[in-house]
């Protein structure tokens, strides 16, 4: 028998999720809470398979109550439920260990699926969300791609940490110190640096030089 905790601050929801939960027979549904501390008390109580989460609840909410089965290393799954659609809020949840993820009103038609995906090990997002993640995807991948630099400019960089001038730089890498000039200005201007001295921080954290 799957045991299937419900966590939601409205009564009707509770009871809805509770009957469409109820329509196999061997799942349970093991407590309901009505705030996400009596989520985490029930959890540790109960130790359900399942934990079908609203977002937005008193005291503590869906994505704080995930934090904090995870922290307390509980084998529960985390389904969130939510009224809202940011891809912000995803990326949350996906940070705080949530692996399933659902619009209230999709409850009805994808419930199911979801519980059966979480228990048999696997992630579950609607296609609207997964549609979402990859819009988000894409677009972090080329403001990404934007600040990289080549392999050129990281040279320069790495030359202006260890302390050498441009014209010193020109003479290294056999360049004219025009085109040396032309390099730092464009590796600052992808990492939206304005000073030598924030080129010299960044090429520590990446570890181009030494501090």
């Amino acid at each position: 028998m799957k045991r299937i905790l419900v966590a939601d601050d409205h009564e009707v929801v509770r009871s809805g999720l509770r009957a469409i939960v109820e329509t196999r027979s061997n799942w349970t549904v093991c407590g309901e809470a009505f705030d996400g501390e009596q989520a985490v008390a029930l959890a540790l109580e109960t130790r359900p398979d399942i934990a079908i989460i609203d977002y937005s609840m008193p005291l503590m909410n869906g994505l704080a109550v995930s934090r904090r089965l995870r922290s307390l290393h509980l084998r529960t799954e985390v389904l969130v439920l939510t009224m809202h659609e940011t891809e912000e809020l995803l990326t949350e949840a996906l940070s705080a260990g949530v692996r399933g993820f659902l619009f209230k009103s999709d409850a009805r038609k994808h419930l199911i699926s979801a519980i059966e995906a979480l228990l048999d090990g696997k992630p579950y997002f609607t296609s609207v969300l997964l549609e979402k993640l990859l819009q988000q995807y894409q677009v972090n991948a080329r403001n990404e791609s934007g600040r990289l630099l080549t392999s050129r400019e990281q040279n320069v960089v790495q030359l202006i940490a260890e302390g050498h001038t441009n014209r010193s730089i020109s003479a290294i890498l056999k360049l004219s110190v025009k085109t040396v000039e032309t390099h730092r200005a464009s590796a600052m201007r992808k990492l939206g640096m304005s000073s030598t001295a924030e080129l010299v921080r960044y090429a520590i954290r990446k570890k181009l030089v030494s501090p």
